[in-house]
């Protein structure tokens, strides 16, 4: 394992993120508590020291879990969880990004994560109520208060969270330092926006959903059943399949597997990009941490990239166009030297 600075600071965090949505069974589905110390263990033998969780996965028994289980290594890790979503019903201060809620959440994470501090904390979603002013003056007094050390923000307009931190820049706030973006092969629409915001910033980009809900792996090609809720973009079912096999084809030509061809893709992708591992069982875990011992050929990265490639939309492919580039230029477009 390598590390790598997390976004604009000097925090210094492992290439991979162990995600733990899967940490718990209260939805019906994940692992038990034995399963989630033993990917903990293989996790940080590995030299891994970055964590992510959030207050509503497995409604908190995540939270509860990693509480317990890390122990005296808790100064050790950078530890991440979020705030926005809630499963309670009837309260409507329950969920959101306002000050209430964040300081509430973030309360209760602290007891669960049996913890004083947080070193990142994420704004899970945004609201589309709350002045992005009450979120930025939060997240700075929480930073201020040593509750705390970071803050960051997952599915949110890439314009929402530009205004967000030139806000936080002009008025010594802290700002966001990285981004989760549903990112994977199958779903490269933050490319148009997301990715070109992190790099302006200098944003982490922390892609989840790496593997597709597992259509990457080629699981649901052979009749596999499980959980799959695709999110983000979801393209046609034969597109869907195309990627599939191509990502098979590459890991049969190239010794790794389906899983390992996805996740080392995404860590070749421009910028300071961290992808969030997740895994049900230990099995699950040790393949995805293989990726870190895995290269793609440039031909087999070109064929990934070319069969996963969207159009850029508007105004990008506009301004990409010959007409306005003849005369944005002068017709001297060839000649002028980018910096």
């Amino acid at each position: 394992m390598r590390y790598r600075t997390f976004g604009d600071t000097g925090l210094r965090v492992s290439e991979l993120c162990l995600g733990t949505m899967t940490f718990g069974e209260a939805w019906g589905w994940g692992a038990a508590e034995d399963v989630c110390r033993q990917q903990l263990d293989i996790f940080f033998d590995r030299g891994g020291n970055f964590i992510d969780t959030a207050n509503m996965y497995t409604n908190g028994e995540s939270e509860q879990i990693l509480g317990k289980l890390l122990g005296s290594r808790r100064d050790r890790i950078v530890l991440g969880t979020k705030y926005s979503m809630t499963p309670l019903r009837g309260d409507p201060n329950a969920g959101g990004n306002h000050r209430k809620n964040l300081i509430q959440s973030l309360e209760e994470s602290l007891r669960r994560l049996k913890t004083d501090y947080i070193d990142i904390y994420w704004l899970h979603a945004w609201d589309g109520l709350t002045p992005v002013e009450e979120v930025g003056r939060t997240f700075d007094d929480m930073v201020r208060a040593g509750k705390i050390r970071y803050a960051a923000i997952s599915n949110t307009p890439a314009w929402r969270i530009a205004q967000a931190n030139t806000i936080a820049r002009l008025r010594g706030w802290t700002s966001f330092n990285a981004i989760q973006a549903h990112y994977n092969l199958i779903d490269r629409t933050p490319e148009r926006e997301l990715l070109p915001l992190a790099s302006a910033f200098r944003m982490t980009v922390m892609p989840y959903s790496p593997l597709a809900s597992g259509w990457l792996t080629g699981k649901y090609l052979e009749g596999g059943q499980g959980r799959m809720t695709l999110r983000g973009n979801v393209p046609s079912e034969e597109r869907r399949i195309r990627i599939a096999k191509e990502v098979q084809s590459v890991a049969a030509e190239s010794g790794m597997t389906a899983a390992q061809v996805a996740l080392t893709w995404l860590r070749g992708r421009p910028g300071n990009m961290i992808p969030v591992l997740g895994a049900r069982n230990v099995e699950q875990l040790q393949e995805a941490l293989g990726c870190l011992d895995c290269r793609l050929d440039p031909e087999h990265r070109q064929r990934l990239d070319e069969i996963t490639e969207l159009p850029p939309g508007h105004p990008h492919d506009t301004v990409r166009g010959k007409f306005l580039r003849e005369h944005l230029y002068g017709g001297l477009e060839d000649k002028i030297e980018r910096p």
